[in-house]
């Protein structure tokens, strides 16, 4: 009896995993650095926050999806590059980032083609850029945020539509020089975007 529930199980689990295997991926990002904070001089050094506006950014990578009894595992590895622009100081600047993410999705059909995924997300901050300003390296280069989202599956064509926002405070520091004075500044670094992916299973 035990050696026929062996084999029922390894039937199962074999029929189960057969649309299993690996992929390529891309798409567009719109995404929302974070605000910036700096010591107004002027106004007995208060505390300012400022947010931005957000910007296109992109991704791709690839990502390995395992269908278990009616669900899907899907790990990605995808490298991702978001943009925030802030006015401040009578100025316009740009803040970029370049990083790394690891989301590694849990998800089902919902309907026909139609899927729903959530899970967690891991990310390396590879680089990070503040347009005219010389800034400090990120306080953490290793984060974590989360994703959700739901897409269509035609056959090996993937389309998807993601939030993602940061879980842990993540800042860089840079100094500006203001009327002879110098003002210390953070920019957040904590992203929260939505994200639009195209999928190609391989």
């Amino acid at each position: 009896m035990k050696k026929y529930l062996i084999i029922l199980m390894f039937a199962t689990t074999s029929a189960a995993m057969a649309q299993s295997g690996f992929g390529v991926k891309g798409g567009l990002n719109y995404a929302d650095n974070g605000e910036i904070t700096y010591n107004d001089v002027t106004n007995a050094g208060e505390d300012v926050l400022e947010g931005g506006e957000s910007k296109m950014g992109y991704h791709f990578g690839i990502y390995y999806e395992a269908n278990i009894l009616g669900f899907f595992l899907r790990p990605e590895l995808v490298y991702t590059t978001t943009k925030s622009s802030y006015q401040f100081n009578q100025q316009e600047a740009d803040y970029n980032v370049s990083k790394i993410d690891l989301p590694i999705l849990v998800g089902t059909k919902v309907f026909g083609p139609v899927r729903i995924f959530a899970g967690p997300s891991l990310q390396y901050i590879v680089d990070n850029d503040f347009e005219g300003f010389e800034l400090g390296d990120v306080k953490d280069e290793f984060t974590i945020g989360a994703q959700l989202g739901a897409g269509i599956q035609l056959g090996k064509l993937g389309l998807d539509v993601r939030y993602e926002r940061a879980l842990k405070e993540n800042e860089a520091e840079f100094m500006i020089r203001d009327g002879g004075g110098v003002e210390l500044k953070r920019v957040d670094t904590r992203p929260s975007q939505i994200i639009f992916g195209l999928s190609l299973s391989l």
